[in-house]
């Protein structure tokens, strides 16, 4: 199994970047341990990737790329099936400012970007080979909220696709809400507000994720450290409940980041930046009640992303702040030995396959 490892390559006021772009590690699957890190393509700031098929997509939060200011960037790269190796296949700037998330349609006809400082949402048509065509479509989200810092304008945080409806649905940490679009064949998106979800004051929407069987939407609240639990009915999502991701009594700095369903459903996890954990939620099917289990330390500070292998077995989270990534055994997450590769530096997301 190989993973991949975003970084941040420069210092910016929220990290202390230095890493030299994708890094790539080997992954044993029956025992949860790392390969040697080893860089995979210099690339500025390449923070989030995504796989599709044969091809590996980079999002670069800058605020310039490829000369042109107030942009972001991605970057497809083809995958050597047999070593891992990356061949850039080409850039594009990614329409708005510090890009942060990047999607691939469930066609993989399309690559969808969210720019967070850019308050939009960037659709690529995919050539035949995988690289990306000139954007499709950009639509601009509008409004704020109450937080005085935070919530001045839009910032979508993530892309996702609705299982069920096809619906594209982006978390706006900005507006304090969830907002859906139809993807078109020919790349426009239409807005769906059917499929709109309103989180509470000052929540911030972040990441979300879906449960396997479609019924449930979790969405990570990053300024009030919840998850908001949604339940189907039909073509949307209506609130069901809302649970701390915090032990009861901690009152230090933290912001929630992100969020996976085990591939069971059976459990939610939420990783804590500054209580430096992994929130394990419980999921109690026929009420669609979320509970506290427990919150297992990283071991590292600021664990901004995770992968979940797809056995479940394993969960690799990424410390953006120690230069750490650490791997943990599903069952009851306890702590696997050999855990920490050596320069697994500035990790900031991770994807395995």
């Amino acid at each position: 199994m190989r993973l991949v490892i975003g970084t941040y390559t420069e210092k910016l006021p929220h990290v202390d970047g230095h890493a030299d772009g994708v890094l790539g590690a080997g992954f044993d699957a029956g025992t949860g341990r790392f390969g040697p890190v080893a860089p995979l393509a210099a690339a500025r700031n390449p923070t989030y990737a995504t796989w599709g098929p044969g091809v590996l997509y980079v999002v670069h939060e800058t605020d310039s790329f490829q000369g042109t200011d107030g942009v972001g960037g991605v970057t497809a790269y083809r995958v050597d099936p047999a070593t891992g190796a990356l061949d850039e296949l080409n850039s594009r700037p990614s329409g708005g400012n510090a890009t942060c998330h990047v999607a691939v349609d469930p066609s993989g006809r399309f690559v969808v970007v969210a720019n967070y400082s850019g308050g939009s949402v960037t659709v690529f048509p995919l050539a035949a080979d995988g690289s990306l065509a000139e954007p499709s479509d950009t639509v601009h989200h509008h409004g704020s909220s109450v937080h005085p810092d935070r919530q001045t304008a839009p910032h979508p945080h993530m892309i996702a696709f609705d299982p069920v409806t096809g619906d594209l649905l982006v978390p706006d940490l900005g507006i304090d809400a969830v907002l859906g679009y139809r993807l078109s064949p020919s790349g426009q998106l239409t807005a769906r507000p059917v499929a709109n979800l309103v989180a509470a004051p000052g929540a911030g929407p972040r990441h979300l994720a879906f449960h396997p069987d479609g019924g449930y939407l979790f969405v990570v609240n990053e300024l009030a450290n919840t998850v908001l639990t949604a339940r189907r009915d039909g073509e949307t999502f209506r609130s069901a409940a809302v649970t701390a991701t915090l032990p009861a009594g901690f009152t230090g700095h933290n912001q929630a980041a992100a969020i996976r369903v085990t591939p069971s459903g059976r459990h939610v996890l939420v990783a804590n930046r500054g209580h430096d954990s992994l929130a394990v939620l419980r999921f109690d099917a026929p009420t669609g009640e979320l509970t506290m289990a427990r919150t297992e330390p990283t071991l590292g500070r600021e664990p901004r992303d995770f992968a979940v292998t797809p056995d479940g077995r394993f969960v690799v989270a990424a410390n953006q702040d120690s230069d750490l990534l650490v791997s943990f055994e599903h069952k009851g997450l306890e702590y696997a030995p050999n855990v920490r590769p050596p320069d697994a530096r500035r990790g900031v997301s991770c994807a395995v396959r």
